[in-house]
């Protein structure tokens, strides 16, 4: 990859100039937080301790996505090598599909604690500590810790988050008490927080202390694992702190499929990032033709929706996945899929493989580290419960989960639900390029479907490739784009059967960042004009 050019001269070029560096860089959706792990930096800390530190201030100071409650994923990047973190953690032991039954549930819920799994981020941050990092664990927590003690300002996108979430909880408190945390926590006095407002979290930079003092230990088996067991239990709903104390994040081989000489690499099952990598199968022996022209436009559409119909029949947690990764990700069956697509737009529907809130970050430092990292509390605040005096806002990812006994996804003790959030990462010729990636829920792998082939087919820029407008698949026919994208590339689209609808609010189109590194070392860096972002540099 040449970064030697100037964005601005770029044919298609960002207006928002890419950011360079050489030491390290960290990029996010936040500058409060970009700056917390560059601190790290230049404490003498690596792209992971950075990345740490950084996912912890995120919970502070973005907690409209994300909290010490959540999930987390990553690939890092160490001498030569990619490995994976899956740190999602599984349903509760008495988290059954009967014990739904029971209480009258047809679907999964979706707020309340019952679609509380076992939060795996905590301990994701201590095994990446653990593994990699170079700084004390309990120093990774201290600028997050800080943000939240001494109080921090509210950027544009976290204040805009606030409104559309109160009136989700006010309607949740009318039946459910236990989500009154949520409304003691983040509206303070009942006020409602905007921004430019400072906010104050003390308990939360008490636990954040305390995961550091103990490398999460606390949160799984000790202290504040009983306080989360203790509200659990008033309210007879399934987490306990057995559930915690079993709990461990797993390394895990990424998977990777080579598109016109680059890999890219996803997390595998149970995330869904297998979803891009099924989509770029399919369209790695096609001819897409110019950018936004309507072949190339299609094409993504449609391999893209096939691959999600895929995707959401058969990807769950894999020790109970009957279709193996190999297969959906295969040569064969990406031609079979291929074959199906034509001239018009097609409802999707899944093949026969067999036949017998989310925060996203990124970092690299100078000797060579790159990490793709994001976790998420799910639906924004998530699950509306703040487990109280400790500032834990607890996700709802069990929402995921499905409730038909025939469903490879379906809930199940110790299961991990389908999983949306992925962090990617391009390399190529066995040299790291560098991480990527698009947060938004569903919109997820669809962001890096969109990333990767403006970066590798048509050759833009990080910024650019963050920049260009944006299409998302939402259901049969459906197709949303933003304002910006071309109207008359929006009508050929229609004429062929899509069910184009222009959306003037950029948030449901995803918010990414990307670091990319030459073969001198420099480091190049973007963010995502759909939010806060920020790239921090040294």
């Amino acid at each position: 990859m040449d970064f030697h050019f100037d964005p601005l001269s770029y044919p298609h070029a960002s207006r928002r100039s890419v950011v360079y560096g050489r030491k390290g860089m960290v990029a996010t959706g936040n500058p409060l937080a970009a700056q917390a792990g560059l601190e790290i930096l230049k404490k003498g800390g690596n792209a992971i301790d950075a990345m740490i530190a950084t996912a912890a201030a995120l919970t502070v100071v973005e907690p409209t996505a994300n909290g010490i409650g959540g999930d987390a994923f990553a690939l890092v990047w160490v001498k030569d090598k990619l490995y994976g973190l899956n740190a999602s953690g599984p349903a509760p032991q008495a988290m059954t599909l009967e014990a739904l039954q029971e209480r009258g549930y047809k679907e999964m819920p979706t707020f309340g604690m019952l679609p509380v799994t076992v939060p795996g981020a905590p301990s994701g941050w201590a095994e990446l500590s653990e593994r990699f990092g170079k700084l004390p664990f309990e120093e990774l927590m201290e600028p997050a810790a800080r943000y939240a003690e001494e109080g921090y300002v509210l950027q544009p996108g976290v204040g805009s988050g606030w409104p559309r979430n109160i009136k989700r909880f006010e309607n949740q408190i009318k039946n459910d008490p236990s989500v009154q945390g949520w409304f003691d926590t983040f509206l303070p006095g009942g006020k409602v927080m905007k921004t430019g407002d400072v906010l104050v979290l003390k308990d939360h930079a008490n636990t954040l202390r305390e995961i550091g003092r103990t490398k999460a230990e606390s949160f799984y088996r000790g202290e504040l694992a009983d306080k989360i067991d203790a509200y659990f239990r008033q309210f007879d709903s399934f987490l306990r702190k057995e559930d915690l104390a079993a709990y461990k994040p797993e390394w895990v081989d990424p998977i990777t499929v080579n598109y016109k000489g680059y890999d890219v690499y996803e997390i595998p099952p149970n995330g869904h990032g297998i979803s891009t990598l099924m989509a770029l199968n399919i369209l790695k022996d096609m001819d897409l033709g110019p950018l936004d022209s309507f072949q190339s436009t299609h094409l993504q559409l449609e391999a893209m929706k096939l691959a999600f119909a895929d995707a959401q029949k058969y990807v769950a947690d894999p020790k109970w996945m009957k279709t193996p990764v190999e297969r959906l990700l295969s040569d064969d069956y990406a031609a079979e899929r291929r074959a199906l697509i034509g001239d018009t737009a097609r409802l999707p529907e899944p093949g026969e493989p067999i036949r017998g809130g989310t925060v996203y970050m990124c970092a690299a430092d100078g000797e060579g580290n790159m990490i793709s990292y994001i976790q998420s509390n799910y639906m924004g605040f998530g699950s509306g419960v703040v487990v109280p005096r400790t500032g834990i806002a607890m996700h709802n990812r069990g929402n995921n989960f499905s409730m038909d006994p025939n469903s490879d996804n379906c809930v199940a003790p110790g299961k991990r639900p389908y999983h949306t959030i992925i962090p990617g990462f391009l390399a190529k010729d066995g040299k790291a390029i560098g991480p990527f990636g698009v947060m938004g829920g569903f919109m997820q792998p669809q962001g890096h479907l969109q990333v990767v082939l403006n970066t590798v087919e048509y050759g833009m820029n990080p910024q650019a490739a963050l920049d260009h407008p944006r299409w998302q698949w939402v259901g049969k026919n459906t197709i949303e784009v933003e304002s910006t994208f071309p109207n008359d590339l929006a009508q050929m689209l229609q004429r062929a059967g899509h069910d184009i609808v222009v959306k003037a609010d950029p948030i449901g189109f995803g918010r990414g960042e990307i670091i990319w590194r030459n073969e001198e070392g420099v480091l190049c860096g973007a963010c995502e004009p759909r939010t806060d972002g920020h790239v921090a540099v040294w």
